[in-house]
């Protein structure tokens, strides 16, 4: 199986991707809905949180797993992958989001003006910006957090003119800066993707994170058959959340448009922070 992780509903953009793109392959999703958002969370807990997901993933036969929260991507990823996998998983792997993204809005970009957005904690550790520069000299990086974002989609106000008001409210620095390209570091924003695209008008490209992501992970797979083999293939996706299951699977579907039978309800310890 393939999995793939988020703080809440976001993922739920990536995987459906995924599903479209490779439907072969069996996926595994599992949202920690019950301590979402993760952006205003120290990078302790992020990742303490991002390992015990990796270990439940990895307990139910995931080969390798795809971190789709950037939050869990920029605080926890890399080192899950230099000192929790050599030690625990030598022969899985665990992937995120940011690189792919990065190397998208270098080739998108036309001034070298790019925006990003994402929550504050993905915006104060500044990994965009680093993983541009080391793609492209003189890019010119502009980050603006959104706390509010997360929330507000994860509650279904997505349209709302509430949420319209405060999307204006966060994206004006960006656009007083003539950005031409726009990252949207968080998986939650695609669903406000037609709304961010009318108030950032037509001089800039809203990057379509879920299918870059998505063409990144084809990519992958192709290049390492090693771990591309261990990947069952029937063709099924299952759902599990920290939250109420119920809930999950109503405004799942709703994200999805495809019908949900069962989603499993998964506890962590919220004091293991180690």
């Amino acid at each position: 199986m393939i999995g793939v992780f988020d703080s809440g509903f976001g993922g739920l953009t990536i995987l459906k991707a995924f599903r479209k793109d490779l439907p072969d392959y069996d996926y595994l999703y599992l949202g920690d809905n019950a301590r979402t958002p993760y952006g205003n969370k120290s990078p302790e807990v992020i990742y303490a949180y991002t390992r015990q997901a990796v270990e439940f993933l990895f307990d139910r036969g995931c080969a390798l797993i795809i971190l789709a929260c950037n939050t869990a991507s920029t605080e926890a990823l890399r080192k899950i992958q230099q000192e929790y996998l050599p030690v625990h998983h030598p022969d899985r792997r665990v992937l995120g989001v940011v690189i792919p993204l990065a190397e998208a809005g270098v080739e998108a970009t036309r001034t070298g003006r790019i925006g990003v957005i994402g929550t504050r904690a993905t915006i104060e550790s500044k990994v965009y910006e680093q993983e541009l520069l080391k793609l492209a000299e003189g890019i010119e990086v502009r980050g603006q957090a959104c706390p509010l974002l997360v929330p507000l989609v994860e509650e279904g106000w997505i349209g709302r003119p509430e949420t319209n008001m405060i999307l204006k409210k966060y994206l004006h620095r960006l656009k007083r800066k003539k950005i031409d390209t726009l990252i949207l570091g968080c998986t939650h924003y695609p669903f406000l993707y037609k709304d961010i695209n009318r108030i950032m008008g037509k001089n800039c490209r809203i990057l379509n994170g879920p299918e870059i992501v998505s063409d990144k992970l084809r990519d992958y797979l192709a290049r390492h058959p090693e771990i591309e083999t261990r990947v069952t293939r029937h063709g099924t996706v299952s759902f599990s959340t920290t939250d109420d299951p119920e809930r999950f699977r109503v405004y799942g579907e709703k994200f999805l448009h495809r019908k949900i039978p069962e989603v499993q309800r998964v506890i962590f310890d919220s004091g293991d922070q180690g």
